[in-house]
């Protein structure tokens, strides 16, 4: 069974979605953007065959999760420079441009998991238990590793106050 909307309504619905997803694993820049669009010409690809009951969403991240780490084993991870950043999100979207710039650099400092975990589920508003299947993990182990990385946040802010 086939799905019943266009194509181009879910690229529409769920485009900054899926590119949060591509920047939270690659950081912002080429490789998150070459992520993003093959996540979406492998979902064209696959959507005649996809059931009308399907998450869209949750088939889109999935995708993007996997081209993402795709890229990572493609090609070596590179500095980037700070002004090439991800669109804001909701709550990004309430900060001042230099907040924004603060919290990225701040984000870069996490360890790899603790970054995504809080990208996913504090800055794109995922649930811990979709932000486990990105992560590869278990929901509790995606719930600490977000809590841990903003405990981090919080001690990175407190020692750049102090300075």
């Amino acid at each position: 069974m086939s799905m019943q909307i266009p194509f181009s309504q879910a690229v529409e619905q769920h485009g900054t979605t899926v590119l949060r997803v591509c920047r939270s694993v690659l950081g912002g820049g080429p490789d998150a953007d070459d992520a993003w669009q093959e996540t979406f010409l492998s979902a064209l690809r696959a959507w005649p065959e996809l059931d009308d009951g399907a998450d869209v969403e949750a088939w889109l991240v999935t995708i993007a999760r996997r081209r993402s780490l795709d890229q990572v084993r493609a090609s070596s991870r590179r500095a980037l420079p700070a002004e090439v950043l991800p669109e804001p999100g909701e709550r990004e979207a309430r900060m001042a441009p230099e907040e924004r710039l603060l919290l990225w650099r701040w984000l870069d400092r996490l360890p790899p998991k603790q970054r995504r975990a809080v990208a996913h589920h504090h800055l794109a508003g995922l649930p811990h238990a979709q932000v486990a299947e990105l992560l590869g993990t278990t929901p509790e182990a995606a719930r600490r590793a977000a809590s841990d990385g903003m405990a981090r946040l919080r001690r990175i802010h407190r020692e750049e106050d102090h300075d």
